[in-house]
């Protein structure tokens, strides 16, 4: 059975009642116009909420519940709002409970539209009995392997959890190296339950994209990896590791990736005494080509360093500001077999917080790297990664457009869209 990845335009009848109106104002500051700008409502006190609207300007937009740790009641409501320069606006949100208002059944039927999904993320192991590549149907939302199994490569197919919003698509290995790989496309559409990161020749004919990039022991787009003082050093050994799918729908899609146990390895080879549980969230928005990355521990990681960075394209061009962001444009071929792929243009992106900065290393012929950590403050690592493909439709399509895109990013993330909630 093909697994369904668009949420239907239908109208359900919901017996409920009004639980909370919210009032959000979205303040833009800056000359910069923002769009799909991301706003996160938590509302884990607001009990037995089963639906929700969002109103700006009089008009419903789309949004999304996500229960994001599995417990039955939703913890958090997304919306994407545009911002214009130095303007304020004001989005009305209704939380919406079961079945009774004011203790007796409510004669009030509230009709709750769903969206069509802008995000995508699957997981699934390989059917035996499929032969095509892009058709396999063992599909998961969640995957542990034992840290004794050794090489986890090949346990998934397509290697790894992968997701997509309409601009990009991502895989994360399911190893040691737990590198992003990445999917190029040539008009923005879903395309990876179609293609499952194999696309036939016929595809390729439709014109649906690809696998864009080599990554092999780099960090490919981004990767954490630990640092032994001199050089990164890969996660192992491990107690168990696990990913996971949280959400996928028209707003985002949040997928994890958490090592139980891991011991860092020092620069004598030897590993740490002290283990730590690591888990690492990957939020992708509709409509953007970033992707949100948080490191989350179980311990006070604050006499720790990491390390991350993007890969060295064969031949690239790099932007730094010496200040956190990064990047590259290159062409390299994607993989091995140069008969049946052509060599392929990207360019790639990084931004590192200055709290979570400690160190940018020279360029070496693998990659451009960071040594970064934790903010002290909460012991969360955070940055952001953006990548692009030449063969984009849609996209910046060179060098130059690339490295002002880049330089724009940083200026966005840096002087956010200040939200204010009223209601809760």
């Amino acid at each position: 059975m093909m697994k369904r990845i668009l949420i239907l335009l239908v109208s359900i009848s919901l017996t409920t009642c009004v639980q909370a109106q919210l009032t959000v104002e979205a303040t833009n500051s800056t000359p910069l116009s923002r769009k799909n700008v991301p706003v996160v409502i938590d509302i884990r006190n607001q009990s037995d909420v089963m639906a929700a609207t969002v109103e700006v300007a009089g008009k419903e937009i789309p949004a999304q519940l996500d229960d994001l740790n599995h417990d039955g009641q939703y913890d958090e409501l997304s919306f994407l709002i545009d911002v214009p320069a130095y303007t304020s606006l004001t989005a009305h949100v209704s939380l919406y409970n079961i079945i009774r208002c004011n203790g007796s059944p409510s004669d009030t039927t509230r009709k709750t539209t769903s969206y069509p999904a802008r995000t995508y993320a699957e997981m699934m192991l390989r059917n035996p009995k499929v032969k095509e590549k892009n058709r396999h149907d063992i599909y998961l939302t969640e995957l542990t392997a034992d840290g004794s199994m050794g090489d986890t490569y090949l346990v998934q197919h397509h290697h790894g959890v992968a997701f997509e919003n309409e601009l990009i698509g991502v895989r994360i290995y399911f190893d040691r190296r737990q590198t992003l790989d990445l999917y190029g496309k040539f008009q923005p559409r879903l395309e990876l339950h179609q293609t499952q990161f194999y696309t036939s020749a016929e595809q390729k004919a439709a014109g649906y994209g690809d696998d864009v990039l080599w990554v092999g022991n780099s960090f490919g787009l981004g990767a954490l990896r630990g640092w032994d003082g001199e050089k990164p050093t890969m996660i192992d050994p491990v107690v168990a590791r696990s990913q996971r799918i949280l959400a996928q729908g028209p707003v985002r899609c949040i997928v994890e990736v958490e090592d139980r146990g891991w011991q860092q390895r020092q620069k004598d080879g030897q590993i740490a005494i002290s283990p730590v549980n690591m888990t690492l969230r990957y939020t992708l928005y509709a409509g953007h080509r970033d992707i949100e990355v948080e490191g989350r521990f179980n311990r006070s990681v604050k006499k720790e360093h990491f390390s991350t960075g993007i890969i060295n394209v064969k031949g690239s061009d790099e932007l730094t500001d010496n200040d956190g962001l990064r990047g590259c444009w290159g062409t390299d071929w994607p993989a091995s077999d140069t008969i049946n792929w052509k060599r392929e243009t990207v360019g790639l992106g990084i931004f590192v917080p200055a709290e979570c900065l400690e160190q940018e290393l020279e360029a070496d012929p693998v990659n451009y790297s960071y040594i970064v950590k934790a903010n002290p403050q909460d012991n969360v690592l955070r940055y952001y990664l953006a990548y692009t493909s030449a063969n984009e439709s849609f996209g910046p399509g060179n060098k130059e457009r690339w490295f002002e895109w880049l330089r724009r990013w940083k200026k966005e993330l840096s002087t956010p869209v200040k939200i204010k909630i009223r209601g809760l």
